[in-house]
């Protein structure tokens, strides 16, 4: 069965004036136009197809990779808005739909909006909704403490920075934790570092607890042999100073020296640290 959506494989099956068709392995055909046809092809021959309907509502196939896929969020640019709602960019030739009612806030043309796309069961299209939260649950979460996680950045908080987290869950990274700068849209790495009370994941950058030190402390080598070896920070510098030159926090940055001086690899000295 043909995937709206989706990237589908499917076979050459015969060539018309308007491009060739392409059937499936339930015997479903699509068109893809000529604009997307190879020079070169044969019969049968296999491709990977990205699927949508068209501006007369008909499955049609594209060999371009659009910016968001059915069931992901993306980051996408408002086009234009209509009495309808408004169309975004995703890199095809017709533009994505989002209605007034999946809106979280009026969009406007040029704005850039967080977006989920999902296949809408009434009208069979293809719909974008910045409502990003009526997709997640952490009613069941798929994650435990301690694991690296995939995080998408939701919307900014008073405490912190929401993310959405494995694109099922959502998530928080509060601001003592946020040692660059992070806007909506951004994609990272993360790790779980405690699972609170009704299923609410906080969420840390960097790695939790003794395993944070070893990433900082190859960090912090790596700053030294940037800055010939020599960097002016000592355990009694400035959070922000420490920030600022390395994007940790004070705690991490002095256990990190304590590892790198047991082993020999840094000298500390009253105006800073010093490669041995």
């Amino acid at each position: 069965m043909i995937k709206l959506g989706e990237i589908n494989t499917m076979e050459i099956l015969r060539e018309t004036d308007h491009g060739v068709y392409l059937i499936d392995k339930d015997d479903e055909e699509v068109l893809l136009p000529n604009r997307y046809v190879p020079e070169r092809f044969k019969i049968w021959d296999k491709m990977d197809v990205f699927v949508y309907l068209d501006n007369e509502e008909r499955p049609v196939a594209t060999t371009e990779k659009p910016y968001i896929m059915k069931g992901d969020f993306a980051l996408l640019r408002c086009n234009q808005v209509t009495d309808y709602g408004a169309f975004l960019d995703w890199g095809l030739v017709k533009e994505l739909f989002c209605p007034f009612k999946e809106q979280a806030f009026k969009m406007k043309p040029g704005g850039w909006y967080l977006v989920y796309c999902y296949l809408d069961e009434k009208t069979n299209r293809l719909v974008a909704s910045s409502k990003t939260n009526h997709f997640l649950d952490n009613k069941n979460l798929t994650v435990k403490p301690f694991e690296e996680v995939d995080l998408i950045v939701s919307h900014p908080s008073e405490i912190g920075m929401n993310v959405i987290v494995n694109k099922k869950h959502s998530g928080l990274i509060y601001k003592d934790n946020i040692f660059r700068d992070l806007s909506v849209g951004d994609k990272l790495k993360g790790i779980v570092k405690k699972i609170r009370p009704g299923n609410k994941l906080d969420i840390s950058i960097g790695q939790v607890g003794y395993r944070n030190i070893e990433p900082n402390a190859e960090r912090i080598l790596k700053a030294l042999q940037d800055n010939g070896g020599q960097l002016a920070l000592t355990d009694k510098s400035s959070p922000e100073d420490i920030k600022e030159e390395l994007q940790m926090s004070k705690k991490n940055f002095k256990k990190a020296i304590g590892t790198l001086y047991k082993q020999r690899k840094v000298e500390l000295k009253p105006d800073g640290i010093y490669l041995i």
